[in-house]
């Protein structure tokens, strides 16, 4: 990846641009993802990682900042509660993992530095 693909969005970055469906019955988080596919992804918050990182979209790309995110703090928070990030990017898509060997290593490494703390959050 170039070095700056983080000043770019998930439309750019996967060449495939999600165009904003026309009927107004999509729910909340259908219009969210909708727009954070056109959000640079320097601009992402922690609760933005969440909420497509659960979804499942733009993993490749989101997850690597997540983990960025996980290093500094393992319990970083989005809108529901501590460590929601860290849920988010446990349950996400097995395939992901399968492939990504490296993320899942460094995965388990934060894990591992941080094991005490998160034994003593519950």
């Amino acid at each position: 990846m170039k070095e700056n693909w983080k000043l770019q969005t998930l439309d750019n970055l996967e060449k495939d641009s999600w165009n904003t469906p026309k009927n107004n019955h999509e729910s909340y988080l259908m219009s969210t993802c909708y727009s954070l596919r056109k959000k640079p992804l320097i601009d992402f918050s922690v609760e933005d990682l969440r909420i497509l990182i659960g979804q499942n979209i733009g993993l490749k790309y989101l997850i690597p900042i997540a983990l960025e995110k996980l290093t500094d703090n393992i319990l970083a928070d989005g809108d529901f509660y501590s460590g929601d990030l860290l849920t988010s990017v446990l349950t996400s898509n097995p395939d992901f993992w399968r492939v990504s060997k490296d993320y899942y290593k460094s995965v388990l490494e934060i894990f591992h530095r941080n094991e005490a703390l998160l034994k003593d959050d519950d």
